[in-house]
């Protein structure tokens, strides 16, 4: 990592304010230090000392891409219309306006991961993702058959080949589980969080440490949540509390929306289904399940268990994490 990084690492996290003096002091000297030897610049000449740069700020204009179903490659029948016209921005749009009781729509990416949603909004335009890079994917859509012994019948079924523009846009769009418009009032939140910082890696930490300290989990909530809930990350934000899907919900719908790549992912911490984010940093790349820095080792980035609500056993080098799902 370059030394600017670590300053600023040794900035933003948990040090005691007598201790970042101290160490910024620390740092400070070793930087005159250098200074002297580079440019013969001493503390008792009388020269000018050299100037200091100064980082630029990073702009935090908020960056909200939009879905569309522009109509350009449509199936359609009585029941459902699927626009794959975007298969290149990395999703697909699906509208169902039939009606069965129960919907379901199955997206199996090209390493034959089955991802399956239960659509619980009729006659609207729904966003799912394309999460596993190109190459072919299938889509199906179910109608149940038999509600009492939970049976499908295939409505709809298509094969997708999909050449990506860019490999981050199935994680910078929203879709059904992170949802945002740029009328979202946690947009307008990451935009004031962004505010002043100098990096992506600023801006994630200013993020998650609000997301930590403002939400409390909803214990309530998560005993009696059921199969097919689908965060809401405006009402996560006006409430101030929810359930580990609420929070990485959240957080990615921020993070996306100051340019930052996130990836939502769902699997198991431990024996527990859960839900945490994974980010793209330039410096570094996809930091998958590890993103802090305390200037010496990376640590989880669980917004959950950081807020208090889990075991920490589940947060350290992120070996007890193990990804199902990614949106």
């Amino acid at each position: 990592m370059k030394f600017a990084s670590f300053l600023f690492v040794v900035r933003r996290f948990s040090l005691s304010a007598l201790s970042s003096c101290l160490v910024l002091t620390l740092l400070f000297a070793v930087v005159l230090v250098g200074c002297q030897r580079e440019t013969g610049f001493s503390l008792s000449s009388n020269a000018a000392p050299p100037a200091k740069s100064v980082k630029e700020l990073r702009d935090n204009t908020p960056f909200v891409l939009i879905p569309e179903a522009s109509g350009v490659t449509l199936y359609e029948s009585e029941l459902y219309s699927i626009d794959a016209s975007n298969l290149s921005k990395g999703y697909v749009m699906v509208n169902y306006h039939g009606d069965s009781e129960k919907v379901k729509l199955q997206i199996t990416l090209p390493d034959g991961t089955p991802y399956t949603y239960l659509i619980t909004t009729y006659n609207q335009w729904l966003t799912y993702p394309l999460p596993g890079g190109n190459g072919n994917y299938n889509i199906e859509l179910f109608e149940v058959a038999d509600l009492a012994n939970d049976l499908y019948a295939v409505v709809f079924t298509q094969g997708l080949e999909v050449t990506l523009e860019n490999e981050f846009l199935p994680f910078l769009y929203p879709n059904n589980y992170v949802n945002f418009t740029p009328e979202s009032k946690a947009i307008a939140l990451g935009k004031d969080l962004a505010q002043g910082a100098t990096s992506d890696l600023d801006v994630i930490t200013s993020i998650y440490e609000y997301v930590i300290k403002n939400i409390s989990y909803d214990t309530e909530k998560a005993n009696s949540v059921t199969y097919g809930y689908i965060p809401h990350v405006d009402d996560t934000l006006e409430t101030g509390k929810g359930i580990c899907f609420d929070y990485a919900s959240l957080m990615t719908a921020i993070l996306r929306s100051q340019g930052i790549p996130t990836k939502l992912e769902v699997g198991y911490a431990g024996d527990l289904y859960h839900a945490w984010i994974s980010c793209y940093v330039d410096e570094i790349g996809w930091v998958d399940n590890i993103i802090q820095f305390d200037g010496i080792n990376w640590t989880l980035m669980d917004p959950t268990f950081a807020a208090g609500s889990g075991s920490s056993e589940y947060v350290g080098d992120g070996t007890n994490y193990q990804v199902k799902y990614n949106y």
